[in-house]
């Protein structure tokens, strides 16, 4: 029985700790439903109350944490930036490039065609 409140509490000191650091990580603008000073002195002072809110209720509702690091420096679509990337400024222009592209796979299909005779 004193195995299980000794795995307990270390447990509760694990999620006490990933929820501080988070709080204090996390950036102001995307914390939820309180001021982050307020989920701070929440699971600071209730650890396991107050972290299991924050996970619920506070922390940023977001799909795929990256790097801090990153957020700031990457554009969300670097691809769509590069130089010398064809972007189609009318119908014209892409059915012409999408007419190209085919004509490129049908010759790529016979030659393949082609080798494998």
């Amino acid at each position: 029985m004193l195995y299980f409140g000794g795995l307990f509490g270390v447990l509760t000191f694990g999620l006490w700790l990933f929820c501080l650091v988070d709080v204090i990580t996390t950036n102001d603008g995307d914390v939820r439903n309180l001021p982050k000073i307020g989920w701070l002195l929440i699971v600071l002072f209730f650890p396991l109350v107050g972290s299991i809110a924050w996970l619920v209720a506070g922390r940023p509702a977001r799909a795929v944490a990256r790097p801090r690091h990153l957020e700031r420096d990457m554009p969300a679509y670097p691809e769509y930036d590069r130089p010398g990337r064809f972007a189609a400024t009318d119908a014209e222009a892409d059915a012409e490039f999408l007419r190209r592209c085919r004509e490129r796979a049908e010759e790529q299909r016979r030659k393949a065609r082609d080798t494998d005779q």
